[in-house]
């Protein structure tokens, strides 16, 4: 399967990146360049949607973290959202699921404080 990043519907004023696919070493630079191209624009907030998301390696997660990194050096947070099936245990297991506060079973995760 191939890996996409889409403009999602805005949610909360966040920013809101829809992953679909696989996210691994051969397309970790797609979404990495969405979140600069975000970033450069003035967000601060962003959302990754990750509901169609089959499948994210290490170097994806590194994406997931440097994005937070790079938003938060600026005020802002990222957060994720929808993940399922196997994301989303490797997102519990690294424990990146309590660092970019996902709660599956929120309504709108942008909402959310970021303290």
């Amino acid at each position: 399967m191939t890996f996409s990043v889409s403009d999602a519907e805005r949610d909360g004023g966040a920013a809101c990146l829809r992953l679909a696919g696989e996210l691994d070493l051969s397309t970790a630079g797609e979404l990495a360049a969405a979140i600069d191209k975000l970033t450069a624009a003035g967000e601060r907030r962003v959302l990754l949607d990750l509901t169609d998301l089959t499948f994210c390696d290490s170097t994806g997660m590194a994406v997931f973290v440097r994005g937070d990194n790079q938003v938060a050096a600026d005020g802002g947070w990222l957060r994720i959202t929808g993940a399922n099936g196997r994301v989303e245990r490797v997102l519990r297991v690294t424990g990146l699921a309590e660092v970019l506060r996902y709660l599956p079973d929120t309504a709108d995760p942008a909402s959310q404080s970021a303290s």
